[in-house]
């Protein structure tokens, strides 16, 4: 077993047994053990059964003991659910005696690999050209982003495309526990710091004359670390109000969030905040502050593969005290409307004189023209 480092469980590659091709292939992005049966699902949200045969009783005690051990955790009747984690992979383990169809285990990846590429994503019909030009243009102008949808749908895969357009000079803080966004890794000529908070870190708030590193300290932190674009894996709770009020200086930033419908995000972030006493100011901050909602949706296909796609895309805009959502996408179509004005000043004083051109992006990121 390799060194443990920063809390994370490392193991070698005598660890993972059978399981070793399944790890090292990239296109499989979780490896599923129910008691009985393997299944492993690929990049495509294609799910499949996979031989067993190998994943004996002995195997998986020596396995979940080596995790165990990692991690510090106990695994018992008593203890069962295990949780561990390293770089590029999350595991979780169940007791039998808590399931009662046998010891089951979950191992999710996220490795530091780009899975979305723009000419991939417009040739598999994620959404038109025009449309991801446009986007691509909005993170040039510097707006804030909330992308929502059904887990699995690949809101944080989207979120990394979308952040890989951000100017290496700008400073980046991602904060999130579990690793999935690797933005270091993946730009590694940006300015990035990755902040890692406790999974129990959302109740815990002081204990003596020490701070617990929940998201919404992580948030107030970073205000101290001059950054330009702050990546909130998911905004979850409370953190939401944190969040807005960064947003509110200046700061940049994109997030995840669970609804079905972009004109939902605003009530969805009112929901977040909590019995705040100024409810009003706080619905004109949504507006003001965050300018795009994206909504990704899954389709299943006939041949029993899976499509994502931009199902919604719009714009929020509080002009002349009014808060208003423009809808730019509707059921994965693009409608004929004109952009909010405010958004034309805002890419115009950026520098981007046409919302679905390319000069821009080709003048200032040439390796990264669609």
């Amino acid at each position: 077993m390799e060194e443990r480092k920063n809390g994370s469980v490392l193991l070698d590659d005598e660890s993972f047994g059978p399981l070793l091709p399944f790890i090292r292939d990239d296109t499989i992005t979780d490896v599923d053990y129910n008691g009985k049966d393997l299944w492993l699902t690929d990049i495509h949200k294609v799910k499949r059964k996979a031989d067993a045969s190998l994943i004996t009783p002995g195997f998986i005690a020596v396995f979940i003991n080596k995790v165990s051990m990692a991690v510090e955790q106990q695994f018992n009747p008593a203890n069962p659910i295990l949780e561990a984690e390293s770089e590029e992979l999350r595991i979780t383990a169940v007791h039998e005696a808590a399931t009662g169809t046998g010891r089951a285990f979950c191992i999710r990846k996220a490795p530091a690999v780009p899975r979305y590429d723009a000419k991939a994503l417009i040739q598999q019909g994620y959404c038109e050209e025009k449309l991801l030009t446009l986007l691509i243009n909005c993170v040039f102008t510097k707006m804030n982003f909330v992308i929502c949808g059904d887990t699995g749908v690949g809101k944080t895969e989207f979120a990394k495309f979308l952040s890989g357009y951000i100017r290496p000079q700008d400073r980046v803080i991602t904060i999130e526990d579990n690793p999935e966004w690797h933005y270091a890794k993946l730009n590694p000529k940006s300015d990035c710091i990755a902040i890692k908070v406790k999974k129990d870190g959302q109740e815990k708030e002081k204990r003596g004359n020490s701070v617990t590193m929940n998201y919404t300290n992580a948030i107030k932190t970073c205000l101290r670390l001059n950054p330009s674009w702050i990546m909130l894996s998911e905004a979850r709770s409370k953190e939401a109000k944190s969040l807005l009020e960064c947003w509110s200086t200046g700061v940049k930033g994109i997030t995840t969030i669970h609804t079905d419908n972009v004109l939902k995000i605003p009530d969805r972030f009112l929901n977040m905040i909590q019995n705040d006493k100024d409810a009003v100011r706080m619905v004109n901050d949504i507006y003001d502050f965050i300018d795009i909602g994206i909504l990704l949706r899954l389709k299943e296909m006939e041949d029993g593969s899976s499509r994502r796609y931009i199902d919604q895309m719009c714009f929020f805009d509080r002009e002349n005290e009014q808060n208003r959502a423009y809808l730019i996408v509707e059921d994965g179509k693009q409608k004929d409307v004109a952009l909010p004005d405010s958004v034309e000043r805002k890419m115009k004083r950026a520098g981007v004189l046409d919302p679905y051109g390319y000069a821009y992006t080709m003048t200032k990121y040439p390796k990264r023209m669609i």
